[in-house]
């Protein structure tokens, strides 16, 4: 057995990650591409509406905000990552807030596939992992369909398995 990771280490690096899809950045940009729309066409009508020229201000930080939220995303995507292990799965995200999600397989509960309009465009599909606490739910998003497919129906098998020898 292999000597214990800080907790302080954000990934251990013992582990063999596994990236998601970098199609998930065209995902997030097409849906933050939407919300920066929505809210440029609020601002600009209730600017048009009233012509306070403070209005013009919050035009501009709608469009910088969209902008910072764009290079975050491409980069959020690349700190996605899985690794299955004998007994756990581990999924990994976050930048600012990095989060290390340990589900044991004989904890699972169920574990779903889902894909949206924009995630079946891009052919991409999330796996939803539930346990009896909330709190130790994971998902990972960004998988080829195939990949997620083969993800869920081991995870299903070793947490079957798994808990059996409860």
């Amino acid at each position: 057995m292999t000597a214990p990771t800080s907790a302080l280490e954000p990934w251990p690096d013992t582990v063999d990650w596994r990236p998601v899809s970098r199609d998930l950045i065209w995902v997030e940009l097409i849906r933050l591409g939407a919300m920066e729309i929505l809210l440029l066409g609020g601002v600009v009508a209730v600017w048009a509406a009233t012509a306070n020229r403070l209005l013009g201000l919050g035009v501009i930080a709608v469009l910088a905000i969209g902008i910072w939220r764009a290079f975050v995303i491409v980069r959020a995507v690349a700190a996605w990552g899985y690794a299955e292990r004998d007994h756990d799965l581990l999924v990994r995200h976050g930048l600012l807030v990095r989060r290390l999600s340990i589900v044991p397989y004989a904890r699972m509960q169920f574990v779903d596939v889902t894909a949206g309009p924009l995630e079946r465009l891009f052919d991409l599909a999330t796996v939803q992992l539930h346990t009896a606490a909330a709190a130790t739910d994971a998902k990972v998003p960004g998988l080829p369909p195939a990949e997620a497919a083969r993800l869920r129906d081991r995870l299903t098998a070793l947490g079957e398995d798994r808990a059996e020898g409860l």
